[in-house]
């Protein structure tokens, strides 16, 4: 049976995601910061654009939001328009923002004031992962609103856990963000070692990804990165978003992470080749780039 839920944020990834909420039989409205994003999308899929997170929170059992950072999820739910005000008691905002442990705990601790449930949901699996509805959704909060999140969640997820209190869900996103980091280096420098050791770096990876170093990252991006192309999948902008955020958060719990500040240093450097929006393979153009100079 479909629900009342309100989508906040139609970027790259809450536009299909919001999608599949209505491909699922809920009744959706959508709020987004150009209304004009939440006019192509009503018009594409039906449901209703409101104006403000407070009105497209109004009488919705569930709130979404899937937008930039920190600063733009306290914009949607703090304040006289926020989602927060306009939510009835018992209802639950889930967050799927890729943000810090910190955000979550404070929203937790607001929502909790109001009577909303809260729960933290970043997400893996990218722009096609949101398309295809097969995301990975990493939870933090309170079980009670998770559980009552879950089913709905389903809509676009191929996976779905949680993983602790609030917080937890934004943690193990940077888990997956700091793995996602040395991944992708070394399979640039391996496709890069080839090529300049003589060796047909798409032969190289064709016998190696059916052995230990198989990986996503392998198997899905040593075409594209082989040929030099990087104008698809998670920009180089919203990954070292992501990384410094692990990276603060790793200066207060102590961790060590040698390798991420290293790697978020060569996605500086992809940036200052011009390449904010190239796909996070693009580090391999750091690597041909630097041989070429030397």
């Amino acid at each position: 049976m479909g629900v009342s839920v309100a989508f906040l944020g139609l970027g790259v990834m809450g536009y299909p995601m919001a999608g599949h909420l209505i491909n699922a039989g809920h009744t959706v409205t959508v709020y987004n910061r150009t209304a004009a994003r939440a006019s192509a999308f009503v018009a594409e899929h039906g449901g209703r654009a409101a104006k403000t997170p407070r009105e497209a929170a109004a009488g919705a059992e569930f709130v979404f939001a899937c937008v930039g950072n920190d600063d733009d999820v306290r914009a949607v739910t703090l304040g006289a328009e926020g989602a927060f005000v306009g939510m009835e008691r018992g209802s639950v905002f889930v967050d799927h923002t890729t943000a810090s442990a910190t955000l979550a705990r404070e929203l937790d601790a607001a929502a909790r004031e109001a009577g909303l449930g809260f729960v933290d949901a970043p997400v893996s699996g990218g722009q096609a992962g949101a398309e295809k509805g097969i995301l990975t959704v990493m939870c933090g909060g309170d079980e009670a609103a998770y559980t009552k999140a879950e089913p709905v969640i389903a809509a676009f997820a191929r996976a779905c856990r949680l993983m602790g209190p609030a917080g937890a869900g934004q943690l193990t996103k940077m888990v997956n963000q700091i793995c996602i980091a040395g991944l992708v280096e070394g399979l640039s420098e391996g496709i890069h070692f080839a090529t300049q050791a003589g060796l047909d770096p798409a032969a190289v990876i064709d016998v190696i990804s059916k052995g230990a170093a198989q990986s996503w990252q392998m198997e899905n991006r040593y075409k594209t990165m082989i040929a030099g192309e990087f104008d698809h999948g998670f920009a180089v902008d919203w990954m070292r978003k992501d990384l410094s955020i692990c990276l603060a958060e790793a200066r207060n719990n102590g961790a060590q992470l040698p390798v991420t500040a290293l790697v978020d240093q060569f996605y500086a450097d992809v940036q200052s080749m011009g390449g904010n929006r190239w796909d996070t393979s693009s580090l391999v153009a750091r690597l041909n780039k630097v041989t070429k100079a030397i």
